[in-house]
């Protein structure tokens, strides 16, 4: 049996009904995250979402006391990791004692009994955040209960406040284009002008990530705050120049903040990153964006310390991102620690 990234494999032929369907973490003793519950939902098929957040809630767990369940897109017949199911999330009732969801997905279409617990959980107005496709987390079909929810959902009648589904009603924008060119051109975050003194973006001195820049209409809605802008690459390195021309002028942000309020709920905070994928965890700079957001969205701004550790939990080899790309035959490692 083989252990990977928090995961283990084994022949489908082994697996059992009971087997756990996700991940939990308990955080390190002594930390300040001691007694807070971050549940960290993936499910793309892109970006590598079930190693990115399986990484981040290690490191979240082990360096900072936070206590990490992850959960996956899960196969109902082999109980695998399969990115490719988009109508399959175990472990969403995890939601009801969440202080904190870090959502990652990519067009999911969740029956009902998985999609109500994320409508409660956003009409508690506890944070939320959403990185990268998470700005089109869902594709749900005119008709059925949460197709509010979808990524292209154009409003009901003279009601628009929904246009656009649960990421411009939430995060604050949902699917427009690449800015970058996909896999040419990487990122380089660059601190907002005039908020170099956010908590979120202390010690963050370096972002990098060879994910592109993605598309926002500009101005970002209601009271929005860009704190990292998108500067495009001219290549894949870190090293690699800016490009010269209007990619650039303006910069996108790739990450922000904002309000929310779903009907009938509560008012949230949500940090989005349309930064995000595994590979981009490599970037300490980016995971400690990650780390002092949810320390900020969980008014634990005190506990920010830029020179924390984010240091990468165990062995973390992110595959590139693209299609048909994720490893096969992998479970979620129920017996696993950091």
């Amino acid at each position: 049996m083989t252990l990977l990234l928090g995961f283990f494999s084994m022949p489908p032929c082994l697996f059992a009904q009971n087997t756990q369907q996700y991940v939990v973490y308990e955080g390190a003793a002594g930390k300040p995250g001691n007694g807070r519950h971050i549940v960290l939902i993936s499910g793309d098929e892109e970006y590598r979402s079930e190693q990115m957040q399986t990484q981040l809630g290690k490191i979240l767990a082990r360096h900072h006391g936070f206590r990490c369940t992850v959960l996956y897109a899960i196969d109902p017949k082999t109980g695998a990791i399969d990115p490719v199911v988009t109508d399959n999330i175990p472990g969403l009732e995890t939601l009801e004692t969440a202080d904190l969801v870090v959502l990652f997905l990519r067009f999911r279409n969740l029956p009902d009994e998985q999609m109500k617990p994320i409508a409660k959980y956003l009409e508690s107005g506890k944070p939320i955040i959403g990185i990268r496709t998470s700005t089109h987390a869902f594709n749900i079909p005119t008709g059925q209960t949460w197709s509010r929810y979808s990524f292209n959902y154009r409003g009901d009648g003279n009601d628009k406040s929904w246009e656009g589904g649960f990421g411009r009603r939430v995060l604050g924008e949902t699917w427009i284009s690449h800015h970058g060119d996909h896999k040419v051109e990487a990122t380089r975050g660059i601190i907002a002008p005039g908020a170099e003194k956010h908590p979120i973006v202390a010690g963050c001195n370096d972002i990098f990530g060879p994910t592109d820049v993605y598309t926002v209409r500009l101005p970002l809605p209601g009271d929005s705050v860009p704190l990292v802008m998108g500067q495009v690459l001219a290549g894949m390195n870190p090293t690699d120049k800016p490009l010269e021309g209007t990619k650039n002028d303006p910069m996108m942000p790739v990450l922000w903040t904002k309000t929310y309020q779903v009907d009938g709920g509560k008012t949230g905070r949500a940090v989005a990153s349309t930064m995000g994928a595994a590979l981009d965890m490599e970037s300490v700079g980016f995971r400690r964006l990650m780390v002092n957001s949810c320390y900020w969205l969980l008014d634990m701004t005190t506990e920010i310390d830029p020179d924390s550790c984010v240091d990468l939990v165990g062995e973390f080899k992110p595959l590139g991102f693209g299609f048909g790309q994720s490893e096969k035959g992998v479970f979620p490692n129920y017996s696993n620690s950091w």
